[in-house]
């Protein structure tokens, strides 16, 4: 049984930065696909960013691409978004999700991913 806790979230003033963690338990992140996704009450989870395979491959929602990174610490279990330029759009709840089989066709699905963090909260002001 695989646990995600995320943290980092906050609130900031658009333009600024902030680094997600995503901290696994109960398992590692060692070959394990990992993925962001965020949601605004009301509305479908939009996925953000996944690393494919712990080196396989790193994908950006052409919404975040050149300004959000995604970056493993295998070491401790540990998955970070860096999210700098943020904007009033990026405000959501961010979580993280892993999937020890997911495929590539699949990496955008939120539904294909077994385990979920709770969120943190990120909210950018104008």
């Amino acid at each position: 049984q695989v646990q995600l806790l995320e943290s980092g979230g906050g609130v900031v003033q658009a333009g600024g930065s902030l680094r997600l963690s995503c901290v696994a338990s109960g398992g590692t992140f060692n070959r394990v696909t990992v993925g962001w996704f965020r949601q605004v009450p009301g509305k479908e989870r939009e996925f953000v960013a996944v690393n494919w395979r712990s080196g396989s491959g790193t994908y950006y929602a052409d919404s975040v691409k050149g300004r959000f990174t995604l970056s493993r610490d295998s070491a401790k279990n540990t998955v970070y978004l860096q999210m700098n330029g943020l904007k009033p759009e990026d405000t959501a709840v961010y979580m993280c999700a892993a999937d020890s089989t997911l495929i590539m066709s699949q990496l955008h699905n939120p539904g294909a991913y077994d385990y979920w963090g709770q969120g943190t909260q990120v909210t950018v002001s104008s």
